[in-house]
């Protein structure tokens, strides 16, 4: 193989394989993959923008019985932390977000055994009701298995029906890496890679926009990244035409703060600031039919997510008012509204506000800047 000869067909937009993939990661520079990811971009992104976005994880349980070794947000039925969040609590949150000029709410929790389908719509149909402008990011492929699993029906069904109660895109959650081996060791009360897979398969069958992740940098070998990447473009080259299938792709490392595969395994997290960078060059390339690439300014900070803008990424994510999940595994960034914009500027890019379809948004007028600390 060739590195020259592989990035000239990448600049084609052609599909690389996994072999392909894996060589560009063991011999291309950082500058080769930069600026070949770079010049995908633009095409790809010809307005130049970094969009961001608005918005505010809120969790509806944090019961959980997955049991999943790197997150230290679950906890067991029946523990004294545990909890499902009520209405008001839901209003409260809503009503801050829409202060700070939110647009939308990504809801997620843990695979409680006992919230089944109804729990879910009649959750969606009632904030709808009371906020319909709010859009709901919700749930995930494991959760859609998990729900589908309980009341013992199709993927496709469940989704119809939480689409019909209002559920507006769908998140790639709990992608994780999805080999099996992988997920066998670190997540095997989830769904499996190929059902994950196959819940995307069927929210694009009813043109439900999602998104797609992967989460690196801990048990996975890098052909399983490469094999996770491929499935990922596989899966988006299905979609029926004009759907919107994957609207994003977002990779993060690994968080590794008091987790189990930290405390039992002495896992921790080996992604680099450089590593992550080439992880976004790479993953532009090797995805050509997914349009928007995000760099996960929460998990490796500004810098490096400003320099990712320079290989491939063109979103910036969302300033997230409230997130617990990854931040209790020791995520510890955080911007507002005007510091995202200035990080953007300070990049050498325009900012520009997005909704979750990518559609621009004009900045609210007299929003408040976020100024709680979570």
């Amino acid at each position: 193989m060739d590195t020259t000869q592989i990035l000239r067909r990448a600049l084609n937009f052609e599909f690389l394989s996994k072999e392909e993939g894996i060589y560009l990661h063991q011999y291309a520079s950082t500058a080769e993959l930069s600026y070949v990811a770079n010049e995908l971009r633009k095409i790809q992104v010809p307005h130049g923008k970094v969009t961001w976005q608005i918005d505010r994880n809120v969790n509806t349980t944090n019961v959980c019985i997955a049991n999943c070794k790197f997150c230290n947000f679950f906890r067991r039925p029946g523990h004294e932390e545990s909890y499902i969040t009520d209405i008001d609590t839901y209003k409260r949150k809503i009503e801050e977000t829409i202060r700070y000029g939110g647009d939308q709410l990504l809801l997620q929790g843990g695979h409680h055994p006992d919230l089944g389908l109804n729990f879910y719509t009649n959750l969606f149909k009632q904030l709808k009701e009371l906020y319909p402008t709010i859009k709901l990011h919700s749930l995930g492929p494991p959760e859609i298995a998990h729900i589908a699993k309980l009341e013992n029906m199709s993927h496709i069904e469940v989704l119809r029906a939480l689409k019909e109660a209002g559920l507006d895109s769908l998140p790639g959650a709990g992608a994780e890496i999805l080999n099996d081996r992988v997920r066998r060791l670190i997540s095997k009360g989830k769904c499996g890679g190929k059902e994950w897979l196959d819940v995307m398969r069927a929210a694009h069958q009813i043109n439900l926009p999602t998104s797609a992740t992967m989460m690196f940098g801990h048990i996975e070998t890098v052909e399983e990244r490469f094999e996770h990447l491929v499935w990922i473009r596989e899966v988006q080259s299905e979609k029926p035409e004009g759907a919107y299938g994957f609207i994003a792709f977002i990779p993060w490392p690994f968080q590794d703060d008091g987790t189990l595969l930290k405390k039992v395994r002495g896992i921790t997290n080996n992604v680099s600031g450089e590593e992550y960078i080439r992880m976004i060059a790479l993953s532009r390339i090797m995805l050509p039919n997914i349009k928007n690439v995000q760099a996960s300014w929460l998990t490796v900070g500004k810098r490096v997510a400003q320099l990712c803008l320079h290989a491939g990424a063109n979103d910036f994510g969302s300033i997230m008012i409230e997130e617990n999940v990854v931040s209790a595994a020791g995520a510890p960034h955080r911007f507002t509204s005007r510091s995202i914009q200035d990080a953007i500027k300070e990049a050498g890019f325009e900012p520009q506000l997005r909704t979750q379809k990518y559609d621009f948004r004009e900045i609210p007028s007299g929003i408040q800047e976020q100024i709680i600390d979570y």
